[in-house]
């Protein structure tokens, strides 16, 4: 039977209900984890290390006679030559993923020196300068005398007078 029509929804929320089966099999309760890996460890973190795998020991066959549940391990892939970065936040790393998940259910963290999936990143566009500021650094820069000197040192004037 279709779902009744709730109203629009964001592209997030459509993304998260895609995603949460596919997570499923890797060990994530949920997507969210992989999704705003981001911001849970810090961009410095993120930009050499993503999430796997969230290994979850084996049940025992009695539930009743286990005293409790045993800690995942998550399992990260790590650009080669930050290892040894990793390890040394791994205490970090894990409270904060604990802490994102609401509660200490990963105990070890273990690391594949792979390369990173490719991120599209934004392209860098200089901010717009306006007329008058573009006319200013011209007319200090008029008596050069060499075209493409003259051109950079329009282009860093404008910069320069635009930071003011």
């Amino acid at each position: 039977m279709a779902e009744k029509y709730r109203g629009s929804r964001t592209l997030g929320e459509l993304v998260d209900r895609a995603i949460d089966p596919l997570a499923a099999r890797q060990g994530f309760g949920e997507a969210a984890l992989i999704l705003r890996w981001e911001a849970v460890v810090g961009a410095r973190l993120a930009a050499i290390c993503e999430p796997i795998k969230l290994q979850w020991p084996p049940r025992a066959k009695n539930r009743a006679a286990e005293k409790k549940d045993e800690p995942a391990t998550l399992i990260l892939r790590v650009e080669p030559g930050f290892s040894l970065d990793i390890q040394h936040m791994a205490g970090s790393i894990l409270d904060r993923v604990n802490t994102h998940l609401g509660w200490r259910c990963v105990a070890r963290l273990t690391m594949r020196q792979e390369r990173l999936t490719a991120r599209r990143k934004a392209p860098h566009r200089a901010p717009l300068v306006d007329a008058a500021t573009r006319a200013r650094a011209a007319a200090v820069t008029d008596g050069v005398a060499d075209e493409a000197l003259r051109a950079a040192l329009t282009r860093l004037g404008e910069q320069a007078l635009r930071a003011r």
